[in-house]
């Protein structure tokens, strides 16, 4: 086993994968849904002092999630930091694998072959006023494509396009995909969701956390688009 014992993690999925693995960590992010360990502000908007207060072997960081800002600070206070860059499937495979030989774990995860298209076109939101969407490069939109779904503005050059209404109007998705999170899409904005197109909620956990839960995330979320828009085929 690793002699890093005092991990923060300011990352939800390294929080989750971590505690599967049997490592508690003794600080982690307001948005780690872990009411019993201590919450050391947000992911993007850590707690700097109190983090170093706690003497941590090691903090625990991803590119996407984090602010290199805040990188930058923890490192220049001394603090042995741990950075890792998940983008697809295939990255978050290698990056909790390099993390797991850190920590002396025991990690493995295959993702299968890629489903066939569905042809079908979804607009993800994963923010309003404006909207924002994701692009290509990120793991949700990845993971959507791994399960043969196109997803629209994808291809707009930016990781996380944003999108105003005319352009939305314009590209005529066949369905909304709305995950609930990280804006808590609900029941309460069906309604102006349908104005674009058929919509169907998805668990944005399943959607963007990676790491321990992918395996069953993968069968989950292709379960619930198989019977969701299996009569949306075109």
């Amino acid at each position: 086993m690793s002699s890093l014992k005092r991990i923060v993690s300011l990352v939800p999925s390294v929080t989750e994968t971590i505690i599967e693995w049997g490592i508690t960590p003794i600080a982690c992010t307001r948005f780690c849904e872990q009411p019993t360990i201590q919450a050391v502000g947000g992911t993007k908007d850590p707690d700097i002092a109190a983090i170093k207060a706690l003497h941590p072997d090691l903090v625990i960081l991803d590119r996407e999630e984090n602010r290199h800002e805040d990188y930058l600070e923890l490192v220049s206070n001394d603090i042995q930091v741990h950075s890792l860059h998940v983008t697809s499937l295939d990255t978050a495979g290698n990056e909790v694998g390099r993390l797991a030989k850190i920590l002396g774990c025991e990690w493995s995860f295959m993702p299968g072959s890629p489903l066939p298209r569905r042809n079908i076109l979804a607009f993800v939101p994963i923010w309003r006023r404006p909207w924002m969407t994701v692009g290509s490069g990120t793991y949700g939109a990845d993971v959507l494509n791994h399960l043969g779904i196109d997803v629209l503005f994808s291809e707009a050059g930016d990781r996380y396009p944003t999108i105003d209404d005319e352009m939305l109007a314009r590209a005529e998705p066949d369905f909304v995909l709305a995950p609930t999170e990280p804006y808590p899409f609900g029941e309460r904005h069906l309604a102006m969701l349908e104005e674009v197109a058929p919509t169907v909620f998805v668990d944005g956990q399943d959607l963007f956390w990676w790491g321990a839960r992918m395996a069953k995330a993968l069968e989950r979320l292709n379960d619930h688009l198989s019977a969701t828009l299996g009569r949306g085929l075109r």
